[in-house]
């Protein structure tokens, strides 16, 4: 992607539109950026004065979001550049995902926080999640929220949003560096810093899928393996069960669910 004026500083999250091939760029220069794949043209470049986007995502092909690191969650018109707060966490905001089944914003920050906006009323719901610790990573399918808390996983029912209502969880067994799912997998996938990749499934009781781990090794020039943090996993939406992981010393990964065996390197 060429850029008239550069990114000047770490990107944080790039998505693609469900409808198009748009795509939201998020960095720590403080700007949002959408950029049009097909016509090789940007088309938005938002600041947000100075302060990191940690975070971003779309809550339709004309509305994003982003988590920025002053607590702030903050909504955009794509179309004419506008923007406005939806709230603030009381520590930096971290995740942002929107949940097209409730039509709620859902953040998580170092305030140990996980907050459900109403974006019409532009405040925090009834519906506030809060955790032991800070969350490492937030993912959506359907609704279903999961939440990577240090080594486990809390699985949390959006429907159901009394608090007396317990989540349930799974034991990762190893600190936690990202949770990510998809619409069309049964399951969700956890990245952690001993380089292992965990597959899991809503209900492993009386079910034919049961979860498994893999360590995610590539082969060096030198015919040697070794460990690194997988600090992001992304589905393939065009293949069923396939995903891509990158880790700390900067490989991709492409992983098969259903075979489960590495496709590339």
């Amino acid at each position: 992607l060429r850029f008239d004026n550069p990114i000047t500083d770490a990107i944080s999250r790039v998505r693609f539109a469900s409808s198009s091939d748009n795509l939201l760029i998020s960095s720590w220069d403080s700007f949002l950026r959408l950029y049009d794949v097909d016509e090789s043209q940007l088309r938005l470049e938002a600041s947000n004065d100075g302060t990191a986007l940690l975070d971003c995502c779309f809550e339709s092909d004309s509305v994003a979001l982003s988590a920025d690191s002053d607590g702030s969650i903050l909504r955009y018109d794509l179309y004419t550049a506008e923007k406005n707060a939806i709230g603030k966490h009381d520590d930096i905001a971290t995740c942002v995902e929107y949940s097209v089944e409730t039509s709620q914003i859902i953040t998580a920050g170092w305030d140990k926080k996980v907050k459900l906006w109403d974006p019409r009323s532009a405040t925090s719901s009834s519906s506030l999640i809060t955790l032991p610790v800070v969350a490492e990573s937030i993912s959506l399918r359907g609704f279903s929220l999961m939440i990577g808390l240090e080594t486990r996983v809390q699985l949390h029912d959006l429907r159901y949003s009394d608090e007396s209502n317990r989540p349930k969880e799974r034991t990762i067994g190893a600190h936690i560096k990202c949770v990510r799912s998809c619409s069309y997998f049964e399951g969700f996938t956890v990245g952690s810093v001993d380089g292992r990749v965990s597959v899991q499934y809503p209900d492993e009781s009386g079910s034919k899928n049961e979860g498994y781990a893999f360590r995610c090794q590539p082969s060096s020039k030198y015919g040697k393996c070794h460990l690194a943090s997988v600090n992001d996993i992304s589905f393939d939406p065009s293949n069923d069960g396939v995903f891509a992981t990158g880790d700390s010393d900067g490989y991709v990964l492409v992983w098969d669910t259903k075979s489960r065996r590495r496709v590339q390197q």
